[in-house]
């Protein structure tokens, strides 16, 4: 492709950036075939689906499926139910989902509509950041592949809309960045926010919409502005103080169809470390409790977890090893409750479990922080008695349809910043989020019981802390991770094995036979 004044060889399905939108009707079985002509190892990951009984088809390397190798192909199938929205598809190896990726549309079933008025048209909006050499700074950001006109080289490389005056229109928008929080504003527009990540919410008026790495959110548009030429805009949110980051920003173009060609009108975007707008935003959801699948807050919980998480440090090995540039000298890493999690390389965690192979994964993933202390007190940044983790593949069990609640809380060891932690395998209601410590006598008065957001990825508030909560009705191998693609390989994860139910329907089935091995 050429972006950004060069030519460049970048990894791509079926010869496009981003790679094919598929859209399906919710209750369709979904059959993709994957042929990997890349030089990569390479495995697909259908962020957001619950994969209710087809987990072997969820993706991730090395935790439900080994990779596909180069020249091999594999047949990922799966039903769609119980949802409906905009859900997107990724690479889940390594770098590579800074360019494979794609949108994924779940519409309602035959005989069924939207519980909102109906759109003229739906869009795709996926915003994403694009890299000249390797994933480290991006180079831009761009929306549906182009960078968009305020970039060099770009004018050409800029998305447009056209819009007919009073017509509504549903923008299903994706953050596929690999790092990066962003911001999305229309001028002179507002948007109307009727769904995150496939699940319905009460209609939000917001004039920004905020998404964290792996989110989603379906706006409601409305084209009622002077006919004319109007830029949306993403600009990135970066909540850690003193990390570098790329503060530019892409455009795309509403044009009124009949309005003459003029400058666009931009509209005013928030600061880079704007933290009140993102969580005004992101707090301001709730769900729609006359949607077609919303099931009440189960109130009775079976498994009660603390889980702090952040960046930190690993031993270096022998004194005077300079391949450790990382602060005290060791090596930066990434823990869960002190925990850093090393995925397997000789078999995936759903085939150990399925097969019942001891090795590959314990099961002591512990229920809270080995040491409680201030965390999010920056006087602790580098405090070696609590900054360093060791590598290990812990898990945790969970008997099937236990109910799950977890307190997400960020800490300050190495910096601050926020986190988008994504669940593969189900929803989670998202019952409080705050700043500081979690106080559980306070906060849990905060509780939203009632009509909280789903979703399957929280933006945990920087130097704060965010409760979810969720039944395991799935059984399978699910991962938990930060979804900044540089934290994931320094072990910002963990993984629930959920055990098969009592019946024949709630038993996870063999593996298909072209299933990858490794």
């Amino acid at each position: 492709i050429n972006r950004l004044c060069r030519n460049q060889v970048i990894t791509a399905v079926n010869g496009s950036l981003p790679g094919p939108t598929l859209r399906v009707q919710e209750g369709d079985t979904l059959i993709v075939h994957v042929s990997n002509d890349s030089p990569y190892n390479l495995s697909i990951h259908w962020h957001g689906i619950f994969q209710l009984l087809s987990g072997w088809a969820d993706g991730p390397e090395f935790a439900t499926q080994c990779p596909i190798r180069p020249g091999e192909s594999y047949t990922y199938r799966f039903t769609i139910t119980g949802q409906e929205g905009t859900l997107w598809w990724h690479a889940h190896v390594q770098w590579l989902r800074a360019t494979v990726y794609g949108a994924l549309i779940i519409r309602p079933r035959s005989g069924r509509s939207y519980p909102f008025p109906k759109p003229h048209r739906e869009i795709p909006i996926v915003l994403d950041t694009f890299y000249n050499l390797s994933p480290n700074l991006s180079d831009a950001y761009t929306i549906n592949g182009q960078p968009g006109d305020l970039y060099p080289c770009s004018s050409n490389h800029t998305f447009k809309l056209q819009v007919e005056q009073g017509k509504r229109y549903l923008l299903r928008i994706i953050n596929a960045a690999l790092n990066n929080q962003l911001f999305f504003k229309i001028a002179n527009h507002k948007m109307e926010v009727v769904a995150i990540d496939a699940s319905y919410t009460n209609p939000y008026k917001t004039d920004v919409v905020v998404l964290a790495p792996g989110q989603t959110t379906d706006v409601l548009l409305t084209a009622d502005q002077i006919s004319g030429r109007y830029y949306m805009a993403a600009n990135p949110y970066a909540s850690a103080a003193g990390v570098p980051f790329a503060n530019t920003t892409t455009t795309g173009i509403i044009e009124y169809k009949g309005s003459t060609l003029s400058r666009p009108i931009m509209p005013s975007l928030p600061a880079f470390n704007d933290t009140p707008t993102a969580h005004k935003f992101f707090t301001n959801l709730t769900a729609l409790v006359t949607g077609p699948f919303w099931n009440p807050v189960p109130r009775d919980i079976d498994e009660h977890m603390f889980i702090a998480f952040g960046l930190g440090l690993s031993a270096c090995g022998a004194p005077g090893n300079t391949s450790c540039p990382g602060p005290l000298g060791q090596r930066l890493a990434a823990s869960m409750n002190n925990a850093s999690f090393q995925f397997p390389n000789k078999l995936s965690l759903l085939e150990a479990f399925f097969r019942n192979v001891g090795g590959i994964y314990t099961t002591d993933f512990p229920d809270n922080p080995p040491v409680r202390f201030d965390y999010t007190n920056s006087n602790n940044s580098l405090n070696r008695a609590l900054v360093m983790t060791t590598k290990s593949t812990k898990v945790k069990k969970l008997k099937y349809n236990a109910t799950v609640e977890i307190v997400l809380q960020n800490t300050a060891l190495i910096t601050i910043e926020n986190h988008p932690i994504h669940l593969h395998g189900f929803n989670f209601f998202v019952l409080a989020q705050g700043f500081g410590n979690f106080n559980r006598t306070i906060d849990r008065k905060t509780f939203n019981l009632v009509n909280p957001q789903e979703r399957n990825t929280i933006a945990v508030p920087v130097g704060g802390w965010a409760v979810i909560r969720f039944r395991a009705n799935n059984p399978g191998v699910w991962l938990m991770h930060c979804h900044l693609d540089v934290h994931l390989p320094w072990g910002l994860a963990t993984a629930f094995v959920v055990e098969n139910g009592p019946t024949h329907w709630t038993t996870l089935p063999p593996p298909p036979p072209d299933f990858p091995r490794c």
